[in-house]
């Protein structure tokens, strides 16, 4: 019962967390999330640095994610119309010169793991200020939301389906529990959702919501694969202890790592 308390107010905290700094203002949700970024990013770094001959700073790979973050808000709010980014590609270059005399045993394979975390994990945050900002740079919280929210009921639907007629599974190599009957369980609970957020953007119809909705489900589910398949090879059971009882901040997010980028090239079409 301890455990299941703990579990629940910090899930609890979680939510109202994310959901709160994205409803507040785009300032509180570029606050938050740029710290989420970076703890993620440090996270990932810590995961790989793991194995053998690999040996990257996590703070070089949190600064790089910080800055990518933060100039991806600004060009995306348009607060700023300056290339913005050219201080993010002057860091990578910096980076990737610093392993010339730092006379690591496997300089490629740290080169190669830093920009993977860039790619991998602090790219699909930024693009989150794209989603945020979609619309000719119209502050939009709530497509912002929907993007979490229905994260979270496809889990819930899975899992809950998955427990109950759970028998057939979906990827047993990387993640014994999840079972196909789960995946259509929370398939379904995305549609109700998409429905529901149809009702509060209705310039986004409802057969868009829909479509929205299931390539969350499919690429929140890869995520969610990708990341359990890190863990495996790095032997580690999560990727830290940020949230009680839930693990690290990649265990929460891994099902936006890559529904995010997609979600991103969805309504960059629906907005054209």
């Amino acid at each position: 019962m301890s455990n299941f308390l703990i579990r629940t107010l910090s899930g609890l905290f979680f939510v109202v967390l994310i959901i709160g700094s994205i409803l507040l203002s785009p300032y509180s949700f570029l606050a938050v999330f740029t710290i989420i970024t970076g703890w993620a990013v440090w996270e990932f770094h810590k995961l790989t640095n793991n194995q053998p001959d690999i040996r990257v700073n996590p703070w070089l790979g949190v600064v790089g994610a910080v800055i990518l973050f933060v100039t991806s808000f600004f060009h995306a709010s348009q607060a700023i119309t300056s290339p913005v980014f050219s201080a993010y590609g002057f860091y990578i270059v910096i980076v990737l010169l610093t392993e010339l005399y730092l006379k690591k045993n496997n300089p490629v394979h740290n080169w190669a793991y830093f920009i993977l975390g860039q790619v991998f994990i602090a790219l699909p945050f930024s693009l989150l200020n794209h989603i945020a900002f979609i619309d000719n740079a119209i502050y939009k919280p709530l497509i912002l939301i929907a993007v979490f929210v229905t994260i979270w009921v496809n889990d819930t639907g899975a899992y809950l389906f998955g427990i109950t007629f759970g028998k057939h599974r979906l990827f047993e190599r990387v993640s014994p529990k999840k079972s196909w009957e789960g995946f259509v369980g929370g398939a379904l609970a995305a549609v109700a959702s998409g429905y529901v957020f149809s009702l509060f953007v209705p310039h986004i119809t409802l057969v868009q919501w829909l479509i929205f909705s299931e390539i969350i489900v499919v690429f929140g589910t890869y995520g969610d694969l990708i990341e359990s398949l890190m863990k495996r090879t790095v032997h580690v059971k999560d990727s830290g202890n940020a949230i009680p009882g839930h693990g690290g901040l990649l265990d929460r997010f891994d099902s936006m790592l890559l529904a995010a980028p997609v979600i991103f090239i969805y309504l960059s079409f629906l907005f054209w």
